[in-house]
């Protein structure tokens, strides 16, 4: 039995030596479900199996219990490390660059593959054949769902004029200047299309700085200790069905985003925080 579609996803990307060891951390403090990329340049998908590896060994997790997902990326987003020949026709760098995320992750299948960003500003005839290339691995059973990420409306629009079949995810960088991404997530919502927001906290510092978010924070709490602005952020994210990711470094962090499960906000609160704009 496959796990569920998670409520929170932590996030390895930019951690570099500290892969596997902060990966580990968040397995212990109750995380479920990991964000790589098979991308060298800002992330390390070898330290991520690391963790799992010893989290196996240790008898903290199983496989079973785990969402795994993963990105294939273009080049042009890519270093010299690369997962794949890149003389290569396009559907065989998916298959490749798979093929050694596998490896890397020590599965024989993912949870969610993720088209890491399109090639342009639309959707072009190399992401056709990228996304066809996705789907023939879904369909092999390498991957139980596809996903696509850094997209605007412009790309979901076209896939859906091509009758390209939509993704299970979209994942973007969420800012609260354009709404918390209103476009998008609202395609997203008509499309039955989980939307994956990330850099939910570092793309908005003026909204966790906003005083009368600080002071709502204030007034509720979490257990038995006072809710976080990031907690309200987080709790506000699920409330608009959004699937949120974090990619904090800090063990208290880590707990407290989990906590943010428990965080229930009130409507007229969640709306506040929509409307909050940079």
């Amino acid at each position: 039995m496959p796990p569920p579609v998670p409520d929170f996803l932590y996030g390895t990307a930019w951690k570099e030596n500290r892969t596997a060891a902060l990966t580990e951390l968040a397995l212990r403090t109750g995380f479920r479900a990991i964000d790589t990329a098979n991308q060298r340049k800002h992330y390390h998908e070898a330290g991520v199996g690391e963790a799992l590896a010893a989290s196996y060994r240790a008898g903290l997790v199983t496989r079973a219990d785990l969402f795994l997902q993963t990105k294939f990326t273009y080049q042009r987003g890519q270093d010299h490390r690369l997962p794949y020949d890149p003389a290569a026709p396009l559907a065989l760098q998916v298959a490749q660059s798979l093929a050694s995320s596998l490896e890397h992750l020590g599965t024989d299948h993912i949870d969610s593959y993720v088209l890491h960003g399109p090639s342009g500003y639309d959707w072009t005839d190399a992401d056709a054949e990228v996304w066809e290339a996705m789907r023939q691995e879904r369909d092999a059973g390498r991957t139980r769902l596809l996903g696509v990420s850094n997209v605007s409306l412009q790309h979901l629009a076209r896939m859906a004029v091509m009758q390209a079949e939509l993704p299970a995810f979209v994942q973007n960088r969420c800012f609260a200047r354009t709404g918390w991404d209103r476009e998008v997530r609202s395609f997203c919502h008509q499309h039955k299309i989980i939307y994956q927001g990330f850099s939910l906290l570092t793309a908005n510092p003026e909204v966790l700085q906003h005083p009368p978010l600080i002071a709502l924070a204030a007034q509720m709490n979490v257990g038995q200790t006072r809710a976080t602005p990031a907690q309200l952020i987080f709790s506000f994210a699920r409330a608009v069905g959004m699937l949120p990711l974090t990619g904090t470094s800090s063990a208290a962090h880590m707990k407290e985003d989990l906590a943010s499960l428990d965080l229930k906000l009130p409507p007229e609160l969640v709306q506040a925080i929509e409307s909050i704009a940079g």
